[in-house]
């Protein structure tokens, strides 16, 4: 049965009103409720902060442990020879009889040499790893050469065959002249350095579409299903990863890639997701957009080591015959690589997962010409991810839903649903609830001299002592994810990069509870957000 992907546009249902509501809703009743129980009575109001706060030291200690153990094994991947052992795949028996009795015991090592048994046994029924194909499509709106060049470079210095790359550079026409001249120029540099170098220019005010890079996505994918069917290429071994134009990927990420979907035989039905990280310039980035880049670093590490909550995040592979199956991307959504994740899920009938790739692509963090301006450039960007919250509506109406019109089961999709719902909620109220929850209950009823309302903030600032063991050993680690000190700063630029941390509490206020509330406001009130606003791009010199 072939089902309805795309998110509604103009009036809604009333069901579909209700999940949008839904996120602001508990958002700001999870606030009230405080100062409400407070007012009623504080040792109630005592313990249910007390109750989030706890879940927050829980959080705290996870995020801690996953962040080590998620930065140990991008080490590990990042030093694995992923081009030998796509080559192994072209003779896996005997490449399994000559590895079999190696005394490496990695655990890389040793999932490689089962693969290389399967592969053996399975006689050649998986696809050629000499067949493979890497479509790379690299989105742009006004960017500077100076952003886009180093972008196509990367891929160019992957260990992954050029002549087995294509790499589509799918841009604005909004973006106006500037950019013409831009991927004019780029074809000229990189015409001949891959199997092909397709421009591909999306038309403005096309009808059905958001301003945004979903439709831009889209129409490449369709420009470029028509050019495969012209080169009659083999479809089915085709991978696609899409990348912003800031985007640069680890030398070893397409092999990496084409690796895991050769040795799945659930390839077409798979996602795989690299690890984001923002350090391309994290040196020259002011000092509260690299706590927020790190911040969003590490989160991207913790997530990969949690894969049934994984869900596409910025770039992402895909093959191309699921692609096209499904008609790409939404073109009516600004935060189209969350969605995909959705989109995926029910086309496939909840038969989909997201695979993590424990190989970095780096991004920028963001700068703007000024200070202020890249202040506000990052709490754009920010509100804009936080306009994931769109996807409760889109999710909540199809779970609870009659039988047949489910496009998955119940209690497999509710869990989904809920770390959604979740995951908004807390990214919302924890801030502001860590930061000022426990003054509440004794503010709220000054007259009424207990115990627990006194000394809660007392209790709370323990918990957040606790809680701040895991601030150390991400801030430790943040200084090994650091790219090399460029040699125009000096040495207390270090020094720099470890008080920055003191602004943690602010951030997370202004970037994380403020633009949550910020894009669940606009749900809950019918202002939906249907221009992706374009996080200016600046190189500092």
């Amino acid at each position: 049965m072939r089902r309805n992907l795309e998110i509604p546009q103009g009036k809604r249902t009333a069901k579909y009103r209700f999940f949008e509501i839904l996120p602001g809703a508990i958002s700001y009743g999870a606030i009230i409720l405080l100062f409400l129980l407070s007012w009623l009575d504080p040792t109630l109001g005592a313990i249910y902060l007390f109750i989030l706060i706890a879940s927050t030291l829980v959080k705290a200690i996870s995020i801690a442990y996953r962040t080590v153990q998620g930065y140990e094994v991008i080490k590990r991947a990042k030093r694995v020879d992923w081009r030998g052992r796509i080559e192994d795949l072209s003779h896996p028996h005997e490449a399994f009889e000559k590895l079999r009795d190696d005394d490496n015991k990695s655990y890389h090592f040793s999932e490689h040499v089962e693969n290389l048994k399967l592969m053996a046994a399975m006689k050649g029924d998986y696809p050629d790893p000499a067949k493979i194909i890497h479509i790379v499509i690299v989105t742009a709106y006004d960017e500077s050469i100076e952003i886009l060049r180093p972008s196509i470079e990367a891929i160019s210095k992957t260990t992954f065959p050029n002549d087995h790359i294509i790499v589509a550079l799918a841009y604005e026409a909004r973006g106006g002249e500037a950019i013409e001249k831009t991927v004019k120029t780029l074809n000229s540099e990189f015409k001949s350095t891959f199997k092909d170098f397709i421009l591909i220019k999306h038309p403005a005010d096309l009808p059905d579409e958001v301003i945004g890079k979903g439709p831009n996505l889209t129409f490449a994918g369709e420009a470029l299903a028509k050019y495969v069917d012209k080169k009659h290429l083999p479809i089915e071994n085709i991978i696609v990863t899409s990348l912003d134009s800031d985007n640069r990927m680890h030398e070893k990420y397409l092999d990496s890639v084409a690796y895991e979907f050769i040795t799945h035989p659930r390839r077409q039905h798979l996602s795989y997701q690299p690890v984001s990280l923002f350090m391309n310039n994290i040196w020259d980035a002011p000092a509260p957009t690299r706590v927020i880049a790190i911040s969003n670093s590490f989160f991207n590490i913790i997530t990969t080591m949690r894969p049934h909550a994984l869900r596409n995040f910025a770039s992402h592979s895909q093959p191309f015959q699921a692609l096209k199956a499904m008609n790409f991307w939404s073109k009516r959504t600004i935060v189209e690589d969350g969605h995909q994740y959705w989109r995926s899920l029910f086309f496939f009938g909840g038969d989909y997962s997201v695979l993590p790739i424990r190989i970095p692509i780096y991004q920028d963090a963001v700068i703007g010409e000024t200070f202020w301006q890249t202040v506000k450039a990052q709490f754009v960007q920010v509100r804009r991810w936080d306009y994931g919250a769109s996807d409760v509506a889109y999710v909540g109406t199809r779970l609870f839903t009659s039988k047949e019109n489910r496009p998955v089961s119940f209690w497999r999709l509710f869990p989904k649903f809920w770390r959604l719902l979740d995951g908004h909620v807390t990214l919302a109220i924890m801030a502001p609830i860590v930061a000022f929850g426990g003054w509440v209950p004794m503010i709220m009823n000054l007259s009424a001299h207990t115990m627990v309302g006194y000394n809660l903030p007392n209790i709370v600032s323990i918990v957040e002592t606790f809680a701040a063991i895991g601030l150390i050993i991400t801030v430790l680690i943040s200084f090994r994810l650091l790219p090399p000190r460029p040699a125009k700063y000096h040495k207390g630029k270090e020094a720099i990069m470890l008080l920055q941390w003191i602004l943690i509490p602010i951030t997370s206020i202004l970037y994380q509870s403020i633009a949550a509330f910020y894009a669940q406001t606009r749900l809950m009130l019918g202002l939906y957000m249907e221009k992706f606003d374009v996080t200016k791009k600046v190189i500092k010199k």
